[in-house]
C-alpha cells in the first residue's frame, strides 16, 4: 500500500478542557497525525456552555472536530467531564459521511459503540487505545461493585472481539489483554505508548515552587502531579513523605493537581504534622504544572492502577528523577538505578529519603532523564500507530 495520505476518525468518551491522561493522549494523537498530512475527524463529547476546549499543549494544527450532544456526569465524576449523551446522533452521521479508512476508539462505551458502528458503516478497521484499568475504579460503585466488575469484564471482551486491532500503552496491560482474550481468532494486540512533545517540555522554563508555598530556598521539594483521588495512592505516597520527612527537616511535598481527596489529605497532613511541609496547589493548566514540576528535585508516583503512568515520562523528560512504586506502566518509563528508583510500597518512604539526602546522585540521575528523554517523543509513536494503521488496511486489500 502506498505512504498516502490516511482518513482517521478518532472517537473519544471526554475530552478537553478536562484533562487527563485519556485527553492528553487523544489531543496528542489527534494532532500528531494532522502534522503528519493525515485528515483527522475528532468526534468529541461538546463542553459546557461558555468553556473552551483550548489544549493540553500538543504540537500540530488542531483536528476538524465534531461536537457530540454531551452531559455532565454527577459526583463523584470530577467538574469538566462530560460523556456523549446520546448513542446515535447527526454527529456520528458526520463521522459516516467523512468515509475514514480507520476508525479509532479511546473509549468501550458510548463513543465506543459510535466507533464500532461508524466502521461497520464505511466498511473500515476498528482501532481502540484501551487507556485505563476500569477495574481499579470499581471502589466508586459501592455495593454494585462486584456484579459490576463481572458485567464490565464481559463487556471488555465482546468490544476487544470487535476490533481489528487493541493498543496497549503500556506492555504489562498488552499482555493481560492477550491474556484475557486467549486463544484465537482475536485481534491484533500491541503495546504503543503515549508520546510526549520532549523538546517543548525541555524548553519549558522552571517555576521554582518555594516562593509559591512560603518554603525556605533550602527545601528540597518533592513533586508529584496527578488526580488526588483513591485510585492514584496519593494517601500512601503522604504518608511515606511523612516518615520521610522525619529522617530530613529539608523535605518538601508538592502535590500537583485537585480531587476529591484534596480535603482529606490536608486534614492527614495536619494529624501527620507535617502540614506546614506539604502543599496542594489545585488544578492548573499542564504547562504550568510541568514547570512546577520542573522546579522541583525529584518526582514521586505512588499510582499502582496505571496503564503508563504518563506523568512519569513527563517528570522524566522535565530532568527530574523519580521514585515510584514498582508496577504496570512504571516499570516502561523508568529505568532503575539510571534515572529513577522503582520499590515497593513499604519501601517507598526509605527510598524518598535515600534519594532526597543525596544531592550528587540526584543530578547525575536527572542528567540520565534529561538526556534519555528522547525515547518517549511523540512522533516515534506517531509513527508506530501509522504503520498500525497501514498494516491493517494491507491486510484488507
Amino acid at each position: 500500500m502506498s505512504e498516502a495520505r490516511l482518513r482517521v476518525a478518532i472517537f473519544t468518551e471526554s475530552y478537553l478542557p478536562y484533562l487527563s491522561g485519556v485527553t492528553i493522549s487523544t489531543e496528542a494523537l489527534a494532532r500528531g497525525l494532522a502534522a503528519e498530512g493525515h485528515d483527522v475527524l475528532l468526534v468529541a463529547p461538546r463542553p459546557a456552555r461558555g468553556a473552551v476546549h483550548g489544549t493540553a499543549g500538543a504540537g500540530g494544527p488542531e483536528p476538524r472536530i465534531a461536537w457530540l450532544p454531551s452531559i455532565q456526569l454527577p459526583p463523584p465524576a470530577p467538574p469538566g467531564y462530560r460523556i456523549p449523551a446520546r448513542l446515535w446522533s447527526s454527529t456520528a452521521r458526520q463521522a459516516v459521511a467523512f468515509d475514514p479508512q480507520i476508525v479509532h476508539a479511546h473509549s468501550p462505551f458510548v463513543s465506543g459503540w459510535m466507533a464500532r458502528r461508524v466502521a461497520e458503516r464505511v466498511g473500515a478497521p476498528l482501532v481502540f487505545t484501551h487507556h485505563t484499568r476500569f477495574g481499579d475504579y470499581g471502589h466508586y460503585l459501592g455495593p454494585l461493585a462486584r456484579p459490576g466488575a463481572a458485567a464490565l469484564e464481559g463487556h471488555l471482551r465482546r468490544f476487544w472481539r470487535h476490533c481489528a486491532a487493541v493498543i496497549a500503552p503500556g506492555s504489562d496491560l498488552a499482555a493481560e489483554i492477550s491474556d484475557r482474550l486467549g486463544e484465537p481468532p482475536r485481534p491484533r494486540v500491541v503495546w504503543i505508548p503515549t508520546g510526549i512533545e520532549v523538546a517543548d517540555i525541555a524548553a519549558l522554563s522552571a517555576t521554582d515552587p518555594r516562593p509559591l508555598a512560603g518554603w525556605p530556598a533550602e527545601s528540597v521539594v518533592i513533586a508529584s502531579l496527578g488526580r488526588l483521588a483513591r485510585e492514584k495512592s496519593v494517601d500512601l505516597l503522604l504518608e511515606a513523605f511523612a516518615a520521610a520527612a522525619v529522617k530530613d527537616p529539608a523535605l518538601r511535598l508538592l502535590l500537583i493537581g485537585g480531587g476529591p481527596r484534596r480535603g482529606a489529605l490536608l486534614a492527614r497532613a495536619g494529624w501527620l504534622g507535617v502540614a506546614e511541609r506539604v502543599h496542594l496547589t489545585g488544578s492548573l493548566p499542564r504547562r504550568d504544572a510541568l514547570a512546577l514540576v520542573k522546579g522541583a528535585d525529584l518526582f514521586a508516583f505512588a499510582s499502582r492502577t496505571e496503564t503508563q503512568g504518563l506523568v512519569v515520562a513527563e517528570a522524566l523528560a522535565c530532568g527530574l528523577p523519580v521514585v515510584a512504586i514498582d508496577g504496570p506502566g512504571t516499570r516502561d518509563a523508568v529505568r532503575p538505578g539510571i534515572d529513577g528508583l522503582l520499590v515497593s510500597a513499604d519501601a517507598l518512604a526509605e527510598a524518598l529519603a535515600e534519594l532526597a539526602g543525596d544531592a550528587p546522585r540526584r543530578a547525575e540521575m536527572a542528567s540520565a532523564a534529561a538526556a534519555g528523554a528522547a525515547r518517549f517523543d511523540r512522533a516515534a509513536r506517531i509513527g508506530e500507530v501509522v504503520g498500525l494503521y497501514r498494516a491493517l488496511l494491507a491486510g484488507r486489500t
